[in-house]
């Protein structure tokens, strides 16, 4: 029995999808030589009338923005991997032994490159 694409294609662009939503509410889009790259959205705050604990809060939401944006970029680049390796028809095949991956791994990670024996390898 062969992996079922049409159901983790499905499952890949709602993970997309979600995460896009989630970047978009914290950083902005940019696409520069075909290549998207996101920046993280700085809250806004008056530097003349702020005080130092108001510019301590904003200097450490800045820094989770940027740490939450580089995983969910990440995890979005994954996704995409993925969704690109349907498309070339090499997806559920382990990229470093070239054997199956088994169903039950791609559907505990849909993002999966390698079968559970080669993990540590890629």
């Amino acid at each position: 029995m062969g992996i079922d694409l049409n159901y983790f294609k499905k499952v890949l662009e709602e993970e997309k999808a979600r995460v896009e939503a989630e970047l978009n509410a914290i950083a902005k889009r940019r696409v520069i030589d075909h290549h998207e790259n996101w920046e993280t959205i700085k809250p806004e705050m008056n530097i003349m009338t702020a005080d130092k604990s108001e510019m301590a809060d904003v200097s450490e939401e800045i820094e989770n923005r940027m740490g939450m944006e580089g995983e969910l970029e990440e995890r979005l680049n994954e996704v995409k991997a993925a969704l690109e390796r349907i498309k070339k028809g090499t997806y559920g095949i382990c990229e470093v032994g070239g054997e199956p991956i088994n169903q039950k791994r791609l559907k505990a990670n849909p993002m999966a490159r390698t079968c559970i024996k080669h993990t540590k390898e890629k």
